[in-house]
């Protein structure tokens, strides 16, 4: 009976996002571990035959519909949270992870996989089996007695606590509201200021509501003629989840979190027999060893350095000459960027976004993955979490070859930055002989539209919608039938960036570009001569931008190497910026206490990957410049060349096999530095 009430435990097709309430949690969390519990009983039963397919029809059909439900409350958590089904996730949370990190280092189980023979199995099932094995050492399957116990409850308190990382880092910047006089807002661009105004009104408050949600912060930093309101801003935004922050928002100070996180990686590695969990990181990446990453960082960063410099005199000169600002502050910087490339480039980020509604985007989206993909994006309906979200099919022919969600808007309750994540697999399913299509989330937090107009997008807004639809394609175009190798499943993690940033590239051209602009007001496409200043503009302070990434990616790795965690991380930042920034934030300045990719997303001795993937992306888009078509379009056969060598393949072989079948030879530096202006 309980299956019939319960919209987790219904399997039919895709989540019903509208019925799922928290009290489905613990009744749906405990008959889906039960069951699966009971699936590992039987496939490790000394009877129990070790061949790949009878394991798969077993536990992997029935893990997966536990990782389907489950999937979907972590969504819910992460897009509609509230603090009913925060209390539900958070209860529900430490078995989960306990059943995941049992099973992962189960000796029985390890030992069946160790026994299936790799001759009987295809190459897609060859990948998986081998991943598998690796995986299982990873996942403490080698440890005995009370090291593998250990091993385990540093799995579940890791999980309790990057979670409550995470939900410090949403609340501290849910619960900042400033209310601003109309004179404090002059040199803020209209729709912001109606935005802010209407927040205020739905609250019945006098004046403007700014948060720290990027569609409000970001203007103000770039365009508040008042230094002091962009000081207050800054200030609560830099010290967010820290011990820095002021008043009420003290309580969710994330330092304790980030050295206990710290200290149990550290013992992790050390159980799984490491030096420090930097090694433990790039096991299953490209990488070979953390000191190649600090080594590719150091390098690139020596060759970003001259123009990261050149950047800084610019700005010095130009605020000192033109706007009277003797002596920058850091809430100073983003403002006098904005007005130097304005006057430079004769134009400004807000003119730009006028042309920029999002239907017009995302239809120009469309049309390009239509286009060099082969395929077709039709709108459809099904069950959502809120109204703003959209949901689409992708098809080639009148075949269906994956579906994804789409959500847009920034409003409270739902976290910060854009992703993209798994619904289900792409998967001939074991169990009935049937193909599985992949779906996905595709999540942003643009501004929303206001005075009954289409939302408006700056052109980083769009940069960050190809980016997570790249990413989508990589899960939803994949041809491989295995669950574990198809679409971003087994890619390295410091490739799986390749398709997101590949897919950048479009935003800058013009064939592209004139086809999904149409002005707010007039309807007119952007006219070719603001596009050139944006070209001139493209590569506006790429050295120090360069740096910034450089800066994160260096810290991530030298505190999962070097760091002792007993000690602050502070002193550790600062040696890195010592070493690698041009501009120095204030000391109490906190921003690795809302780094979320490191403590809370994943990217743990692993932020590295932006950048190790930009060199295989830019690289990998230098063979459609090198066959652009006389329309000005890329090639279609480029197109196909690329879905089948990349998108197609997925995890099903080493990334850089992939690349190579793409490229015909090794990945080279020389692309990317053209690209951002410093060849």
């Amino acid at each position: 009976m309980l299956h019939m009430s319960n919209p987790l435990l219904d399997f039919s097709d895709l989540p019903l996002f509208d019925q799922i309430q928290p009290e489905h949690v613990a009744p749906a969390i405990d008959a889906l571990l039960q069951e699966s519990d009971a699936a590992l009983e039987t496939v490790t039963a000394p009877d129990f035959p070790a061949d790949w397919t009878a394991i798969a029809k077993v536990l992997d059909v029935t893990t997966e519909k536990f990782g389907r439900a489950w999937g979907a409350v972590s969504h819910l958590n992460s897009v509609a949270d509230t603090p009913e089904l925060r209390a539900a996730y958070n209860a529900a949370l430490p078995r989960v992870t306990e059943f995941w990190t049992r099973l992962g280092s189960d000796e029985r189980l390890y030992a069946k996989y160790k026994a299936i023979d790799p001759s009987t199995l295809n190459p897609e099932q060859r990948q998986a089996h081998k991943n598998a094995l690796r995986n299982f050492v990873l996942g403490g399957a080698e440890l005995q007695g009370a090291a593998k116990e250990r091993y385990a409850q540093i799995q579940e308190r890791q999980a309790e606590l990057t979670q409550k990382f995470s939900e410090n880092a949403l609340d501290a910047t849910d619960a900042f509201a400033y209310y601003a006089t109309e004179a404090e807002l002059d040199g803020l661009p209209e729709d912001v200021k109606q935005s802010a105004r209407a927040a205020a009104q739905k609250e019945e408050k006098d004046g403007y509501k700014l948060t720290l949600k990027m569609p409000s912060y970001l203007p103000v930093m770039q365009f508040a003629k008042s230094s002091a309101l962009r000081h207050t801003l800054y200030r609560a935004y830099v010290t967010r989840a820290s011990d820095q922050a002021e008043g009420e928002a003290a309580k969710f100070d994330n330092s304790a979190l980030i050295r206990d996180i710290l200290a149990l990686r550290q013992e992790e590695a050390q159980l799984l027999g490491y030096l420090n969990f930097g090694q433990v990181s790039v096991v299953p990446k490209m990488a070979e060893s953390p000191e190649q990453v600090v080594r590719f960082l150091r390098d690139l960063a020596q060759k970003a350095r001259p123009y990261a410099e050149q950047d800084l005199v610019d700005l010095r000169t130009f605020a000192r000459e033109q706007l009277s600002i003797a002596d920058p502050q850091p809430w100073d910087w983003p403002y006098i960027s904005e007005k130097l490339k304005e006057a430079r480039y004769a134009f400004s980020e807000q003119e730009v976004k006028q042309y920029f509604t999002a239907p017009r985007v995302l239809a120009g989206l469309f049309k390009i993955v239509e286009t060099l993909f082969e395929v077709s994006i039709r709108r459809d309906a099904v069950p959502v979490w809120h109204p703003a979200v959209e949901f689409y099919r992708i098809e080639r022919g009148n075949e269906l070859v994956g579906q994804f969600y789409l959500d847009q808007p920034a409003r409270n309750g739902k976290r910060g930055g854009a992703w993209m994540d798994d619904v289900r697999a792409r998967w001939l399913r074991p169990d009935t002989g049937r193909l599985q299509t992949p779906v996905a989330h595709l999540v942003c937090n643009f501004a929303d539209g206001v005075d009954g107009k289409p939302a408006l997008l700056t052109h980083d807004d769009v940069i960050t919608l190809f980016h997570e639809f790249g990413h989508g394609l990589h899960h939803m175009l994949t041809q491989v039938n295995e669950r574990d190798v198809s679409g971003i499943s087994g890619v390295e993690w410091d490739a799986v960036e390749l398709p997101s940033q590949f897919m950048e590239n479009f935003c800058w051209e013009w064939d592209v570009l004139k086809h999904m602009t149409a002005h707010v007001d007039t309807g007119e496409p952007l006219p070719r001569g603001l596009y050139d200043k944006m070209m001139a503009a493209k590569n506006f302070q790429s050295g120090m931008q360069t740096l910034r990434q450089i800066e994160f990616a260096l810290f991530d790795m030298l505190l999962h190497t070097e760091h002792d965690p007993a000690q602050d991380f502070m002193p550790l930042l600062d040696l890195v910026r010592s070493e690698v920034a041009v501009l120095q934030p204030p000391a109490w300045s906190r921003t690795a206490h809302t780094f979320s990719h490191i403590f809370a997303g994943g990217y743990a001795a692993g932020y590295y990957s932006y950048k190790w993937a930009e060199v295989l992306s830019a690289d990998a888009y230098a063979a459609f410049e090198e066959t652009v078509g006389k329309d000005g379009l890329p090639s279609v056969q480029t197109g196909r060349q690329y879905r089948q060598a990349i998108l197609e393949a997925g995890g099903s072989r080493p990334a850089i096999e992939s690349f190579k079948a793409f490229r015909g030879r090794e990945p080279s530096l020389d692309a990317l530095l053209r690209h951002q202006g410093m060849a």
